[in-house]
């Protein structure tokens, strides 16, 4: 078999890092590479061809994912006329959804890897990372009366309690209480 071309070597890279970016999301941090090649439609084999470690892939799926979240963001503000107020409620309304709640690998990296990144020593790139992130989205959130870390507590806390009693009423009305408590704040 030849050599790759250095783009496909590039689009093979984005690839591994996307899904690796969603199962780490939806699983963990403890997703298996070869489950992670698998589902990016390459060999085990190749993925240290691209990485030196499992741990430089978890770093790049982690920013990857937090650019996602950034980008989710000002798409928001460009939706609603550059109106802050206007796009942080409809995020608030997304965030705090059932479809949301039920679709983890597509959704909010601060949810999804918040157990990962509390089990990861403190001078990790990933966790430093994700604690960037952890603060960028609440800067986003902020209002002129708060500095946003109550409404985005709020929000993961319902979120992953809604996760975990899911299949039960008291998931949805999880949202639906945390979902109007942040508007009638707002």
């Amino acid at each position: 078999m030849g050599r790759v071309s250095r783009a496909q070597a590039e689009e093979n890279r984005r690839r591994v890092v996307e899904t690796a970016s969603r199962l780490f999301r939806e699983q963990g941090t403890h997703a298996s590479l070869t489950d992670i090649m698998k589902a990016a439609g390459l060999t085990h084999g190749g993925f240290y061809k691209q990485f030196a470690s499992k741990e430089s892939l978890v770093n790049e799926a982690t920013a990857h994912a937090f650019g996602e979240l950034a980008r989710h963001h000002e798409n928001g503000l460009e939706q609603h006329g550059g109106q802050r107020a206007a796009a942080q409620q409809a995020l608030i309304d997304t965030y705090l959804s059932p479809e949301h709640r039920d679709n983890p690998a597509d959704g909010c990296a601060v949810a999804a890897l918040v157990t990962d990144m509390a089990r990861e020593v403190e001078d990790q790139e990933a966790r430093r990372i994700y604690t960037e992130g952890v603060g960028d989205f609440a800067e986003w959130l902020a209002t002129e009366d708060e500095d946003g870390i109550t409404r985005l507590c709020t929000m993961l806390g319902a979120l992953v309690l809604a996760r975990a009693t899911n299949g039960s009423p008291l998931s949805e009305r999880i949202l639906t209480t945390a979902r109007a408590a942040l508007s009638a704040s707002g």
